[in-house]
């Protein structure tokens, strides 16, 4: 049996939970923008002082509408700023959340609800209360509910007014690193989601050691990342977190359709993806390509691209005529991609599926390293992952500090 183990970097901390990772960052670096959001054509950055301010005055808002501490709160929204909003306040208030996909029909809702005992939910729209209304009849023990689209947010501003300072202060350092930080639901894609318990240890002390080991894909400065995948799944939710610690700014863009667009005017350093997204832009920048009678000359200088990136990768020298061929193609196709892109991006992170090597190959050429990793929703995501200076094309990198992995006789982990 084959074992690998990483040591651990930074050792845990059994006093600390989630808000704690917020309270350094603003210790640290309270002028920071750790978040953006969107504001007419372009961002409007929110530091890490007043995103602390926000999620207290929600939090204080939850406390003064009846949320005690350890109350199981449902959340089903969009992949937004509001979404980590949310987050933050439940735990300065004391609470534990328990995500919901959006796209998650009434009896799955119903059973994630009965199933993990949640006394409130809120909800983003219509539509998402409108599921909920479905079966609301038959879960007695969801007392409290509320919805951002009709003023949830600025209603707990309100309602929190004469909720003392140490009120949430007590709350917030009420919670151990072995205390629940949350129950994350599986998509449910093979019979009923089935509720993990992660507590605040998987994330505090994941987010601390991957940040380390990731270097300067998280800690280079101006490292900024535009979240598009759900953060109902706990790869985006790690993250979120990871960068609130790493003090990486973070926007948001739910529509897949207006990703581009968002991409050129955020301009990530790196981004969290799955492999059919990396898909999607070679196979659009193909057909567009196609499209303008260039098809021939794209799929030519991606063959290069990869021929070019398999000698780097391999350490043998780029043949001259390789050499001269990618040159050209960097100037006439890759430097619009990387454009497309926003011009900045230097790493992406892959997981759920393999990426083929076909594209791993076509990305480093563009500049792009993707660093595919490995993860379970029982790991809080990644066990292991590529880092920057220890990246191959076609494995799942390896463990993370603190993560000792045996691959058995038969292949499997």
């Amino acid at each position: 049996m084959n074992v690998t183990e990483t040591p651990i970097i930074i050792p845990p901390a059994p006093d600390d939970n989630i808000t704690d990772l917020l309270e350094q960052r603003v210790a640290a670096t309270p002028d920071r923008a750790i978040f953006a959001t969107p504001d007419g054509d372009g961002w409007k950055d929110v530091t890490a002082a007043e995103f602390r301010s926000r999620v207290i005055a929600v939090a204080k808002g939850l406390v003064a509408d009846g949320v005690k501490p350890g109350d199981k709160i449902a959340f089903i929204c969009r992949t937004s700023y509001e979404w980590t909003l949310v987050d933050f306040a439940l735990h300065y208030a004391g609470a534990i959340m328990v995500p919901v996909y959006e796209t998650s029909s009434a009896l799955q809702i119903h059973w994630i609800l009965e199933d993990s005992g949640a006394r409130g939910i809120i909800t983003e729209t219509a539509e998402h209360a409108s599921r909920l209304a479905e079966v609301r009849g038959d879960l007695p023990g969801v007392e409290l509910d509320w919805r951002l689209d009709t003023g949830a947010l600025d209603a707990f501003t309100a309602a929190g007014a004469d909720v003392p300072d140490e009120e949430i202060e007590r709350r917030r350092t009420a919670a151990n690193s072995a205390d629940v930080a949350t129950l994350i639901y599986t998509s449910g894609s093979t019979g009923r989601p089935k509720g993990v318990v992660l507590t605040h240890s998987n994330f505090v002390d994941l987010s601390r050691n991957a940040a380390a080991a990731l270097g300067v894909v998280v800690n280079e400065p101006g490292a900024s990342t535009l979240l598009f995948v759900t953060l109902a799944h706990v790869y985006a939710r790690f993250i979120s977190v990871l960068a609130v610690h790493a003090g990486v700014r973070v926007g948001h863009q739910p529509d897949t359709t207006k990703l581009l667009p968002s991409l050129g005017t955020f301009r990530p350093t790196f981004l969290l993806a799955v492999p059919r997204v990396f898909e999607k832009v070679y196979n659009s920048s193909e057909q567009k390509a196609e499209a303008g009678g260039k098809g021939k000359i794209f799929r030519a200088a991606a063959q290069v691209a990869v021929k070019h990136s398999e000698h780097r990768m391999a350490g043998t020298k780029v043949p001259f005529g390789l050499a001269i061929k990618f040159k050209l193609f960097d100037k006439l196709v890759f430097a619009k991609l990387r454009e497309a892109l926003g011009g900045r991006v230097k790493y992406a992170v892959s997981g759920s599926a393999p990426l083929s090597h076909y594209l791993g190959h076509f990305y480093h050429s563009l500049g792009i390293k993707i660093l595919e990793g490995y993860g379970l929703t029982e790991t809080t995501a990644p066990v292991s992952v590529n880092l920057a200076d220890k990246y191959k094309i076609g494995t799942v990198g390896p463990a993370l500090p603190g993560h000792t992995i045996r691959i058995a006789e038969d292949g499997e982990i």
